[in-house]
């Protein structure tokens, strides 16, 4: 059989020489077209004047028009947290701050999803909610190099802002169990201007407050943190408000070393008094002065980091009880002083009566010898002698007839009863605030 051979048509080629050149130019045509051009365009077609009003805001969830507030849904990442004044009662956070919400006057065409959001650095271009710090004492933005701000718009109309803030906020503190104490410290964001009929703020879902790893504090750890809700009504109307809670742990470990430590080695050293000679008045004295005045030099540093409030703090307690253990022991030996004064006059008043006696008892002497009443004399004898029967004994008197003087019984009781009631002391301290700390945990 022969090979049946098709139909020679010479204007087929041109064509197909036509149709692969305007493919080609297709082609480059779509690679060379520049989105940042289209971006351009995008913005201009959205934002341009006449096309959007700032000054209106978006409508409600789902075309609900302005009958239906705005939704605003925030996060925020936290950076870090350089201080935690007590005194000021403040403290000081750094964050990138972030909002989201819908604009439908805002949609525009993601040609086949090339583009997938606009970015502004001019948040005045589009609308804006008031939102506002309610607790800030100061702030300021980060403009180095360029200022960190930027606004994304997405081809369905979300606006995400984002910004990164610095802030020192007020965090009234309670310090009765300083410094075993924990503080919660807030950080509220509301609306100024817009009612609840208007703007509502409402945390992200998922994950509304990001926490940078490794947040290394001097004196606290941040244990955790809870977010909420805290409306607040006022004669203009109800406001949005959020607020997100901070709980802070001191550090107890540094008031350990640099507050009770020291002060309980002021108040032993206080007690060296006790075994030094009553004779050595200038050493006592100047031991229980130093002392003294060390320990209300270190009272007055303390205080002079706190503010000063109404009620007493747990570091006030420890201070004040060491400052009287102190003051107490150099009190002791103004006593013991006192005593070894009155025990040497007591001695020398003993020494004129024996001497006394001895002479009246060598005059009574001569005059027995004198009489013939030997057998009376014999039974005044028997008489002194049924009534000076020793006394029972008792061991608190057998141990303290070993120091034949006032003064030194004052230094030996001294030295067992301070360290007793000290210790004492320290267990009812301790057991009583870090019961309270885990009560107020709890």
């Amino acid at each position: 059989m022969g090979v049946v051979r098709a139909p020679y048509r010479p204007w087929l080629l041109p064509l197909l020489v036509l149709f692969i050149s305007l493919f080609h130019t297709t082609l480059c045509n779509n690679a060379k077209i520049n989105f940042r051009e289209k971006e351009k365009q995008v913005l201009d077609q959205i934002l341009g004047p006449g096309r959007y009003d700032a000054r209106i805001r978006p409508s409600g969830l789902n075309g609900t028009g302005v009958d239906g507030p705005t939704v605003v849904r925030v996060n925020f990442f936290l950076r870090s947290i350089s201080k935690i004044d007590d005194y000021k009662m403040e403290y000081s956070v750094q964050l990138t701050f972030r909002e989201q919400w819908l604009d439908e006057r805002l949609k525009f065409n993601d040609f086949g999803g090339r583009l997938k959001y606009l970015t502004l650095t001019e948040a005045s271009r589009v609308w804006m909610p008031d939102l506002f710090f309610s607790n800030e004492k100061e702030g300021h933005f980060h403009n180095i190099i360029m200022p960190n701000v930027y606004i994304r718009i997405f081809p369905y109309g979300s606006v995400l802002y984002s910004i990164r803030i610095s802030l020192t906020l007020s965090c009234p503190m309670n310090l009765k169990l300083y410094p075993l104490d924990r503080q919660v410290c807030s950080l509220r964001m509301a609306s100024y201007g817009w009612t609840t009929d208007d703007l509502v703020f409402l945390w992200k879902e998922g994950d509304p407050v990001q926490v940078v790893k490794n947040l290394h504090l001097p004196r606290f750890t941040l244990e955790k943190f809870l977010t909420d809700y805290c409306n607040s009504k006022t004669n203009t109307g109800e406001y949005s408000c959020l607020k997100v809670d901070l709980l802070f742990k001191r550090e107890f470990s540094y008031y350990l070393i640099q507050i009770y430590i020291p002060c309980c080695m002021l108040v032993i050293v206080s007690w060296v008094s006790f075994w030094l000679d009553q004779g050595a008045v200038p050493a006592r004295v100047s031991l229980g002065v130093t002392t003294l005045l060390t320990m209300a030099t270190q009272t007055s540093g303390i205080n002079a980091s706190l503010p000063p409030v109404s009620y007493t703090k747990a570091i006030d307690v420890w201070t004040g009880v060491c400052l009287t253990f102190v003051f107490g022991a150099l009190l002791e030996f103004a006593l013991v002083n006192y005593a070894s004064r009155s025990d040497m006059h007591r001695e020398n008043m003993k020494k004129k009566r024996r001497e006394l006696e001895s002479a009246q008892s060598m005059d009574a002497a001569s005059d027995l010898m004198d009489t013939d009443s030997n057998t009376t004399f014999a039974m005044k004898v028997r008489q002194c002698e049924v009534h000076m029967q020793p006394p029972r004994p008792n061991c608190c008197k057998i141990w303290l007839s070993k120091f034949p003087t006032r003064s030194k019984r004052i230094d030996v009781i001294s030295r067992i009863t301070f360290p007793l009631v000290f210790a004492l002391f320290n267990l009812v301290y301790w057991m009583t605030y870090l019961f309270r700390e885990e009560a107020e945990e709890n």
